[in-house]
Protein backbone atom coordinates (compact mmCIF):
# COMPACT_ATOMS: atom_id res chain seq x y z
CA UNK A 1 0.00 0.00 0.00
CA UNK A 2 1.23 3.46 -0.90
CA UNK A 3 0.94 5.67 2.17
CA UNK A 4 1.88 8.86 0.33
CA UNK A 5 -0.91 11.39 -0.15
CA UNK A 6 -1.41 12.58 -3.70
CA UNK A 7 -1.26 16.21 -4.75
CA UNK A 8 -4.99 16.79 -4.46
CA UNK A 9 -5.19 15.17 -1.01
CA UNK A 10 -2.28 17.30 0.20
CA UNK A 11 -4.06 20.43 -1.08
CA UNK A 12 -7.29 19.48 0.75
CA UNK A 13 -5.33 18.72 3.92
CA UNK A 14 -3.55 22.09 3.80
CA UNK A 15 -6.71 24.03 2.95
CA UNK A 16 -8.59 22.42 5.86
CA UNK A 17 -5.66 23.06 8.22
CA UNK A 18 -5.40 26.74 7.23
CA UNK A 19 -9.16 27.17 7.56
CA UNK A 20 -9.16 25.63 11.04
CA UNK A 21 -6.31 27.84 12.24
CA UNK A 22 -7.73 31.08 10.84
CA UNK A 23 -11.47 30.61 11.18
CA UNK A 24 -11.98 28.18 14.06
CA UNK A 25 -9.17 28.66 16.58
CA UNK A 26 -10.02 32.28 17.54
CA UNK A 27 -13.59 31.35 18.56
CA UNK A 28 -13.36 27.74 19.71
CA UNK A 29 -13.01 28.37 23.47
CA UNK A 30 -15.87 30.89 23.55
CA UNK A 31 -18.10 28.59 21.49
CA UNK A 32 -17.37 25.71 23.87
CA UNK A 33 -18.18 27.79 26.94
CA UNK A 34 -21.45 29.10 25.46
CA UNK A 35 -22.51 25.95 23.57
CA UNK A 36 -22.59 28.11 20.45
CA UNK A 37 -22.37 26.37 17.10
CA UNK A 38 -20.14 28.07 14.46
CA UNK A 39 -22.83 28.14 11.79
CA UNK A 40 -21.02 30.54 9.46
CA UNK A 41 -17.92 28.34 9.56
CA UNK A 42 -20.09 25.33 8.74
CA UNK A 43 -21.53 27.12 5.73
CA UNK A 44 -18.01 27.96 4.57
CA UNK A 45 -16.89 24.34 4.59
CA UNK A 46 -19.90 23.65 2.39
CA UNK A 47 -18.93 26.45 0.02
CA UNK A 48 -15.36 25.12 -0.04
CA UNK A 49 -16.65 21.75 -1.19
CA UNK A 50 -15.67 19.80 1.93
CA UNK A 51 -19.16 18.52 2.73
CA UNK A 52 -19.46 16.98 -0.71
CA UNK A 53 -15.95 15.57 -0.97
CA UNK A 54 -16.85 11.87 -1.22
CA UNK A 55 -19.88 12.34 -3.50
CA UNK A 56 -20.13 12.67 -7.26
CA UNK A 57 -20.80 15.95 -9.03
CA UNK A 58 -24.07 14.45 -10.25
CA UNK A 59 -25.48 14.97 -6.74
CA UNK A 60 -23.71 18.24 -6.00
CA UNK A 61 -20.55 16.69 -4.60
CA UNK A 62 -16.88 17.28 -5.36
CA UNK A 63 -16.13 13.82 -6.82
CA UNK A 64 -13.27 13.37 -4.39
CA UNK A 65 -12.28 10.24 -2.49
CA UNK A 66 -13.15 9.12 1.01
CA UNK A 67 -9.60 9.62 2.27
CA UNK A 68 -9.77 13.30 1.28
CA UNK A 69 -12.95 13.59 3.33
CA UNK A 70 -11.27 11.89 6.32
CA UNK A 71 -8.31 14.28 6.01
CA UNK A 72 -10.64 17.30 6.10
CA UNK A 73 -12.51 16.03 9.18
CA UNK A 74 -9.17 15.25 10.86
CA UNK A 75 -7.75 18.75 10.30
CA UNK A 76 -10.94 20.52 11.41
CA UNK A 77 -11.18 18.32 14.52
CA UNK A 78 -7.63 19.20 15.56
CA UNK A 79 -9.07 22.59 16.44
CA UNK A 80 -12.84 22.15 16.79
CA UNK A 81 -14.21 18.65 17.33
CA UNK A 82 -17.75 20.04 17.60
CA UNK A 83 -17.66 21.26 14.03
CA UNK A 84 -15.89 18.04 13.07
CA UNK A 85 -18.77 15.86 14.28
CA UNK A 86 -21.43 18.14 12.78
CA UNK A 87 -19.64 17.87 9.45
CA UNK A 88 -19.41 14.08 9.78
CA UNK A 89 -23.08 13.70 10.70
CA UNK A 90 -24.26 15.55 7.61
CA UNK A 91 -21.82 13.96 5.18
CA UNK A 92 -21.51 10.43 6.55
CA UNK A 93 -24.84 9.78 8.25
CA UNK A 94 -27.56 11.92 6.71
CA UNK A 95 -26.22 12.05 3.15
CA UNK A 96 -24.78 8.55 3.53
CA UNK A 97 -28.22 7.16 4.35
CA UNK A 98 -29.74 8.87 1.32
CA UNK A 99 -26.90 7.72 -0.92
CA UNK A 100 -26.95 4.16 0.38
CA UNK A 101 -30.70 3.63 0.38
CA UNK A 102 -32.42 6.44 -1.48
CA UNK A 103 -34.05 6.50 -4.89
CA UNK A 104 -32.56 8.61 -7.67
CA UNK A 105 -35.31 11.16 -7.12
CA UNK A 106 -34.51 11.40 -3.41
CA UNK A 107 -30.78 11.77 -4.06
CA UNK A 108 -31.28 14.53 -6.60
CA UNK A 109 -33.83 16.34 -4.45
CA UNK A 110 -31.95 16.39 -1.15
CA UNK A 111 -28.21 15.87 -1.65
CA UNK A 112 -27.24 19.06 -3.55
CA UNK A 113 -28.43 21.46 -0.82
CA UNK A 114 -26.95 19.30 1.94
CA UNK A 115 -23.57 18.89 0.25
CA UNK A 116 -23.30 22.60 -0.54
CA UNK A 117 -23.95 23.62 3.08
CA UNK A 118 -27.20 25.42 2.20
CA UNK A 119 -28.99 22.96 4.46
CA UNK A 120 -27.85 20.93 7.47
CA UNK A 121 -28.54 17.25 7.82
CA UNK A 122 -29.25 15.02 10.79
CA UNK A 123 -29.64 11.30 11.52
CA UNK A 124 -32.23 9.87 13.90
CA UNK A 125 -31.64 6.30 15.02
CA UNK A 126 -30.85 6.35 18.76
CA UNK A 127 -33.66 6.15 21.32
CA UNK A 128 -33.66 5.95 25.12
CA UNK A 129 -34.05 2.15 24.90
CA UNK A 130 -32.40 1.61 21.52
CA UNK A 131 -28.76 2.58 21.39
CA UNK A 132 -26.56 -0.31 20.32
CA UNK A 133 -29.71 -2.45 20.03
CA UNK A 134 -31.54 -0.98 17.02
CA UNK A 135 -34.09 -3.82 17.11
CA UNK A 136 -35.51 -2.24 20.25
CA UNK A 137 -36.67 0.86 18.34
CA UNK A 138 -40.01 2.14 19.65
CA UNK A 139 -40.73 4.91 17.14
CA UNK A 140 -43.38 3.69 14.69
CA UNK A 141 -44.45 4.58 11.17
CA UNK A 142 -47.95 3.54 10.10
CA UNK A 143 -49.05 3.94 6.49
CA UNK A 144 -52.27 5.88 6.07
CA UNK A 145 -53.09 6.61 2.43
CA UNK A 146 -50.47 8.90 0.90
CA UNK A 147 -48.59 9.33 4.18
CA UNK A 148 -46.74 7.46 6.89
CA UNK A 149 -47.66 8.69 10.37
CA UNK A 150 -44.67 8.73 12.73
CA UNK A 151 -44.94 8.58 16.52
CA UNK A 152 -42.16 8.34 19.08
CA UNK A 153 -38.91 10.08 19.88
CA UNK A 154 -35.17 10.01 19.28
CA UNK A 155 -32.44 11.14 21.67
CA UNK A 156 -28.88 12.52 21.48
CA UNK A 157 -29.38 13.71 17.91
CA UNK A 158 -26.53 15.85 16.60
CA UNK A 159 -27.42 18.92 14.47
CA UNK A 160 -31.11 18.55 15.38
CA UNK A 161 -31.92 22.21 16.25
CA UNK A 162 -30.17 23.45 13.11
CA UNK A 163 -31.03 20.74 10.60
CA UNK A 164 -33.37 21.06 7.66
CA UNK A 165 -33.34 17.39 6.59
CA UNK A 166 -33.50 14.37 8.89
CA UNK A 167 -33.15 10.68 8.07
CA UNK A 168 -35.29 8.97 10.71
CA UNK A 169 -35.55 5.26 11.40
CA UNK A 170 -38.90 3.85 12.56
CA UNK A 171 -40.65 0.51 12.84
CA UNK A 172 -43.15 -0.23 10.07
CA UNK A 173 -43.63 -3.85 11.22
CA UNK A 174 -42.53 -4.66 14.77
CA UNK A 175 -43.25 -8.40 14.32
CA UNK A 176 -40.27 -8.65 11.95
CA UNK A 177 -37.65 -7.30 14.38
CA UNK A 178 -34.85 -5.45 12.60
CA UNK A 179 -36.38 -6.45 9.26
CA UNK A 180 -39.35 -4.27 10.17
CA UNK A 181 -37.20 -1.13 10.48
CA UNK A 182 -37.64 1.47 7.75
CA UNK A 183 -36.06 4.86 7.04
CA UNK A 184 -37.77 8.15 6.21
CA UNK A 185 -36.65 11.57 5.04
CA UNK A 186 -38.29 14.08 7.37
CA UNK A 187 -38.15 17.80 6.71
CA UNK A 188 -38.09 20.56 9.28
CA UNK A 189 -41.51 22.09 9.68
CA UNK A 190 -43.64 18.98 9.26
CA UNK A 191 -46.69 19.30 11.52
CA UNK A 192 -46.24 17.45 14.82
CA UNK A 193 -42.44 17.26 14.46
CA UNK A 194 -40.60 19.13 17.20
CA UNK A 195 -37.15 19.47 18.75
CA UNK A 196 -36.52 18.80 22.44
CA UNK A 197 -34.26 20.62 24.87
CA UNK A 198 -30.61 21.28 24.13
CA UNK A 199 -28.48 18.71 25.95
CA UNK A 200 -25.96 20.00 28.52
CA UNK A 201 -22.94 17.92 27.56
CA UNK A 202 -19.50 17.17 28.99
CA UNK A 203 -17.76 17.68 25.65
CA UNK A 204 -18.39 18.75 22.04
CA UNK A 205 -20.38 21.50 23.70
CA UNK A 206 -20.70 23.64 20.59
CA UNK A 207 -22.37 20.79 18.71
CA UNK A 208 -26.15 21.07 18.96
CA UNK A 209 -27.65 17.85 20.37
CA UNK A 210 -31.32 17.39 21.27
CA UNK A 211 -34.30 15.05 21.15
CA UNK A 212 -36.54 14.59 18.13
CA UNK A 213 -40.25 14.27 18.98
CA UNK A 214 -42.85 12.82 16.60
CA UNK A 215 -46.50 13.37 17.42
CA UNK A 216 -48.59 12.06 14.52
CA UNK A 217 -46.11 13.44 11.99
CA UNK A 218 -47.36 12.91 8.44
CA UNK A 219 -44.49 12.02 6.12
CA UNK A 220 -45.28 11.69 2.40
CA UNK A 221 -45.06 8.15 1.02
CA UNK A 222 -42.41 9.32 -1.46
CA UNK A 223 -40.14 10.10 1.53
CA UNK A 224 -39.86 6.42 2.47
CA UNK A 225 -36.14 5.94 1.83
CA UNK A 226 -35.70 3.82 -1.26
CA UNK A 227 -39.46 3.41 -1.57
CA UNK A 228 -39.31 0.03 0.19
CA UNK A 229 -40.26 -0.87 3.75
CA UNK A 230 -37.97 -3.00 5.89
CA UNK A 231 -34.67 -1.76 4.45
CA UNK A 232 -33.86 0.54 7.37
CA UNK A 233 -31.58 -1.74 9.36
CA UNK A 234 -29.46 -2.66 6.35
CA UNK A 235 -29.13 1.00 5.33
CA UNK A 236 -28.36 2.11 8.90
CA UNK A 237 -25.61 -0.48 9.39
CA UNK A 238 -23.94 0.33 6.07
CA UNK A 239 -24.21 4.03 6.81
CA UNK A 240 -22.75 3.64 10.30
CA UNK A 241 -19.74 1.82 8.85
CA UNK A 242 -18.96 4.94 6.84
CA UNK A 243 -19.80 7.15 9.80
CA UNK A 244 -17.23 5.32 11.91
CA UNK A 245 -14.56 6.47 9.49
CA UNK A 246 -15.71 10.05 10.11
CA UNK A 247 -15.62 9.60 13.88
CA UNK A 248 -12.23 7.91 13.63
CA UNK A 249 -10.98 10.97 11.74
CA UNK A 250 -12.46 13.20 14.45
CA UNK A 251 -10.73 11.15 17.15
CA UNK A 252 -7.41 11.21 15.31
CA UNK A 253 -7.69 14.97 14.89
CA UNK A 254 -8.36 15.45 18.61
CA UNK A 255 -5.33 13.29 19.50
CA UNK A 256 -3.07 15.16 17.09
CA UNK A 257 -4.32 18.54 18.22
CA UNK A 258 -3.63 17.75 21.89
CA UNK A 259 -0.24 16.24 21.04
CA UNK A 260 0.79 19.39 19.14
CA UNK A 261 -0.34 21.62 22.00
CA UNK A 262 1.63 19.56 24.53
CA UNK A 263 4.72 19.47 22.30
CA UNK A 264 4.87 23.25 21.94
CA UNK A 265 4.23 23.73 25.64
CA UNK A 266 7.01 21.31 26.58
CA UNK A 267 9.52 23.17 24.43
CA UNK A 268 8.70 26.47 26.18
CA UNK A 269 8.10 25.39 29.77
CA UNK A 270 11.31 25.55 31.82
CA UNK A 271 11.71 23.61 35.08
CA UNK A 272 14.94 22.85 36.95
CA UNK A 273 16.86 24.99 34.48
CA UNK A 274 15.78 23.32 31.23
CA UNK A 275 12.73 22.86 29.02
CA UNK A 276 10.61 19.97 30.26
CA UNK A 277 10.96 18.25 26.86
CA UNK A 278 14.53 17.53 28.00
CA UNK A 279 13.13 15.41 30.81
CA UNK A 280 13.55 11.89 29.48
CA UNK A 281 10.49 10.50 31.26
CA UNK A 282 8.25 13.06 29.54
CA UNK A 283 10.06 12.79 26.21
CA UNK A 284 9.67 9.00 26.22
CA UNK A 285 5.97 9.41 27.02
CA UNK A 286 5.62 11.65 23.96
CA UNK A 287 7.41 9.04 21.89
CA UNK A 288 4.82 6.46 22.96
CA UNK A 289 1.97 8.83 22.12
CA UNK A 290 3.48 9.61 18.70
CA UNK A 291 3.60 5.89 17.96
CA UNK A 292 -0.01 5.42 19.08
CA UNK A 293 -1.17 8.27 16.84
CA UNK A 294 0.75 6.96 13.83
CA UNK A 295 -0.65 3.46 14.22
CA UNK A 296 -4.18 4.82 14.47
CA UNK A 297 -3.66 7.05 11.44
CA UNK A 298 -2.78 4.18 9.13
CA UNK A 299 -5.78 2.16 10.28
CA UNK A 300 -7.98 5.16 9.47
CA UNK A 301 -6.43 5.77 6.07
CA UNK A 302 -6.73 2.08 5.17
CA UNK A 303 -10.42 2.06 6.08
CA UNK A 304 -11.03 5.19 3.99
CA UNK A 305 -9.20 3.67 1.02
CA UNK A 306 -11.09 0.38 1.41
CA UNK A 307 -14.40 2.24 1.25
CA UNK A 308 -13.39 4.34 -1.73
CA UNK A 309 -12.16 1.29 -3.66
CA UNK A 310 -15.37 -0.62 -3.03
CA UNK A 311 -13.76 -3.24 -0.82
CA UNK A 312 -15.45 -4.63 2.32
CA UNK A 313 -14.77 -2.05 4.99
CA UNK A 314 -16.94 -2.87 8.01
CA UNK A 315 -14.03 -4.43 9.92
CA UNK A 316 -11.41 -1.90 8.83
CA UNK A 317 -13.78 0.91 9.84
CA UNK A 318 -14.34 -0.74 13.24
CA UNK A 319 -10.57 -1.07 13.77
CA UNK A 320 -10.01 2.56 12.78
CA UNK A 321 -12.79 3.81 15.03
CA UNK A 322 -11.52 1.78 17.99
CA UNK A 323 -7.88 2.78 17.56
CA UNK A 324 -8.40 6.47 16.78
CA UNK A 325 -10.91 7.17 19.54
CA UNK A 326 -8.92 5.29 22.16
CA UNK A 327 -5.89 7.32 21.06
CA UNK A 328 -7.95 10.51 21.43
CA UNK A 329 -8.81 9.69 25.02
CA UNK A 330 -5.33 8.50 26.01
CA UNK A 331 -3.40 11.32 24.33
CA UNK A 332 -5.62 14.09 25.71
CA UNK A 333 -5.40 12.77 29.28
CA UNK A 334 -1.62 12.58 29.01
CA UNK A 335 -1.42 16.04 27.43
CA UNK A 336 -3.29 17.53 30.38
CA UNK A 337 -0.97 15.71 32.77
CA UNK A 338 2.21 16.86 31.02
CA UNK A 339 1.03 20.45 30.99
CA UNK A 340 0.27 20.25 34.72
CA UNK A 341 -1.96 22.91 36.24
CA UNK A 342 -1.98 24.87 33.01
CA UNK A 343 -3.34 21.86 31.18
CA UNK A 344 -6.36 21.96 33.46
CA UNK A 345 -7.11 25.56 32.50
CA UNK A 346 -9.42 26.36 29.61
CA UNK A 347 -7.16 28.78 27.78
CA UNK A 348 -4.70 25.97 27.07
CA UNK A 349 -7.27 23.96 25.03
CA UNK A 350 -6.25 20.44 26.07
CA UNK A 351 -8.84 20.15 28.86
CA UNK A 352 -11.52 20.84 26.23
CA UNK A 353 -9.97 18.26 23.94
CA UNK A 354 -10.03 15.74 26.78
CA UNK A 355 -13.75 16.39 27.30
CA UNK A 356 -14.38 16.17 23.57
CA UNK A 357 -12.47 12.90 23.28
CA UNK A 358 -14.66 10.85 25.58
CA UNK A 359 -17.78 10.85 23.42
CA UNK A 360 -15.84 9.52 20.43
CA UNK A 361 -15.55 6.20 22.27
CA UNK A 362 -19.33 6.09 22.63
CA UNK A 363 -21.17 7.38 19.57
CA UNK A 364 -21.35 5.80 16.10
CA UNK A 365 -21.24 2.45 17.86
CA UNK A 366 -19.52 2.15 21.24
CA UNK A 367 -16.00 0.79 21.22
CA UNK A 368 -17.37 -2.39 22.76
CA UNK A 369 -19.48 -2.80 19.62
CA UNK A 370 -16.34 -2.29 17.51
CA UNK A 371 -14.67 -5.13 19.40
CA UNK A 372 -17.75 -7.25 18.74
CA UNK A 373 -17.40 -6.58 15.00
CA UNK A 374 -13.67 -7.27 14.99
CA UNK A 375 -13.89 -10.43 17.08
CA UNK A 376 -16.83 -11.62 15.00
CA UNK A 377 -14.64 -11.35 11.91
CA UNK A 378 -11.85 -13.28 13.61
CA UNK A 379 -14.12 -16.19 14.55
CA UNK A 380 -16.59 -16.12 11.65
Amino acid sequence: MNFELNENQLMIQKTAKDFAQKELLPQVIENDENSKFPLEAYKKIGQMGFLGLPYSEEYGGASGDYLSYALAVEEISKIDASLGISYSVTTSLCCGSIMNGGTEEQKKKYLPDLLSGKKLGSFGLTEPNAGSDAANTITTAVKEGEYYVLNGSKCFITNAPLADVFVVYAMTDRTKGVKGLSAFIVEKGYEGFSIGKLENKCGIRAAQVTELIFDNVKVPVENLLGGVEGQGFKVAMKTLDGGRIGVAAQGLGIAEGAFDMAKEYMKQRVQFGKPICKNQALAFKMADLALEIEQAKYLLYKAAIDKHEGKPYSVSAAKAKLACTNAAMHVTVEAVQMMGGNGFMREYHVERMMRDAKITQIYEGTNEIQKLIISGDIFK
